[in-house]
């Protein structure tokens, strides 16, 4: 039996709510899968589909109680938090549109959020977000899963270390072929949705993954934004949001970027790739080869890192859940945030900061990707122009 909310559940299960990810959707899925891996969580609240019908099937499916199965977020958030053994945390797993105001609906209740990305579909409302998660003290989390890879924690400790030198350029692309024919006009549900303005926001490719590449260049990097140029391309007729994403990068210090992102690109699954250049070296990590970091010092033969290997340090050693040879990728890396937000929520039950070394995407970098999106379609909207950070 899950005790209640005062301290004697200090040490317990973490209690976790979800919005969204019903039957036929792939990321709540994933959600769930992660947030079971590490054994911090235990799911015992949903409203799953905003189809009350199927919300109800999606519930029986995954053995909730009736009661604590919703017919939508609202009822949700103030049931919940009128129980003594209410959800701690809710996962946010729909269409983008609802993002903004089911977190507020959740925050205002006493919960902390873990949001799946983009954070909103406006700047306003990830502003107000932010706002929001200050004035409740809440732990909020925005699921740029990347960033839980091994080896990605290894490459932003090479940089913070100086491994590289000042840093000169950055490239990163994220490329996939599955939008390359108009599949949303098939009916298929994912692809109906993210090519959909009213649900998905501004951006298409760029929403959807550019917003990735863009956080995780900036995370292993620790390069802030200056300014950027946008070409953003809709080469499938009859779609309604882009499907080709262009863009310069100009960063604080001088550091350049390249970022191209595209769901049109025939023969690329999942092809996220980011290589960065110093005075001193560099570093190419690619998603589709996650347990491999090459790390090229100037003057010298380019060196191979693995996740649990020899020069593996304690970066990538602390999320490292198996031995050398075996694989960890895509669930794993979201079972990162999920673990680390664990961390965070322990830490709030006991009144406390969490320890330093516990590091995930929050309601702030959550803003920072939509204000990208901002600043990319404007840019793209007036002939590709330069667009500075002041200006988002």
């Amino acid at each position: 039996m899950i005790e209640g909310r005062g301290e004697a559940s200090a040490d317990g299960p973490i209690r976790l709510g979800m919005v969204g990810g019903g039957q036929g959707a792939f990321i709540g899925a994933v959600h769930r899968i992660a947030a079971r891996l590490d054994d911090h969580y235990v799911l015992v609240a949903g409203a799953l589909s905003s189809d009350p019908t199927r919300a109800m099937q999606s519930a029986r499916d995954l053995g909730l109680a009736p009661d604590r199965a919703y017919g939508d977020f609202k009822a949700m958030a103030a049931a919940e938090a009128a129980r003594e053994d209410g959800i701690e945390v809710v996962g946010i797993v729909t269409p983008n549109h609802l993002h903004a105001s089911v977190a507020a609906a959740f925050l205002q209740a006493g919960m902390h959020v873990i949001c799946d990305k983009p954070l909103a579909t406006t700047v306003a409302e990830a502003r107000d977000l932010v706002r929001l998660t200050k004035q409740t003290g809440k732990v909020f989390a925005v699921t740029y899963n990347y960033t839980g890879y091994p080896l990605i924690r290894q490459a932003r400790a090479m940089m913070a270390a100086g491994e590289l030198g000042d840093i000169r350029v950055v490239h990163v692309e994220y490329v996939q072929d599955w939008l390359t024919e108009r599949l949303e006009a098939t009916g298929q549900k994912q692809a109906a949705w993210r090519t959909d303005p009213a649900q998905a926001g501004a951006g298409g490719a760029l929403g959807d993954i550019g917003t990735h590449a863009y956080h995780l260049a900036c995370f292993v990097t620790g390069l802030t934004l200056d300014s950027l140029c946008a070409d953003l391309t809709t080469f499938v007729s009859g779609r309604r949001l882009d499907d080709n994403a262009q863009i310069l990068l100009r960063f604080r210090g001088g550091a350049r970027g390249v970022l191209w992102a595209s769901q049109v690109a025939p023969g690329n699954e999942n092809g996220l790739r980011l290589r960065v250049y110093g005075s001193k070296g560099g570093l190419e990590w690619h998603q589709e080869n996650p347990n491999e970091l090459w790390h090229a010092p100037l003057g010298q033969p380019p060196r191979r890192l693995t996740r649990a290997g020899p020069g593996a340090g304690p970066a990538a050693t602390r999320v490292t859940r198996i031995p050398a040879g075996h694989p960890e990728g895509y669930l794993e890396g979201f079972a990162t945030i999920y673990t680390e937000v664990a961390h965070a929520i322990r830490a709030a039950r006991h009144r406390k900061k969490p320890d330093s070394e516990v590091l995930f995407p929050t309601v702030e970098d959550g803003l920072h990707g939509v204000e990208f999106i901002d600043a990319a379609v404007r840019s793209s909207a007036n002939g590709a122009v330069w667009v500075r950070k002041e200006q988002v």
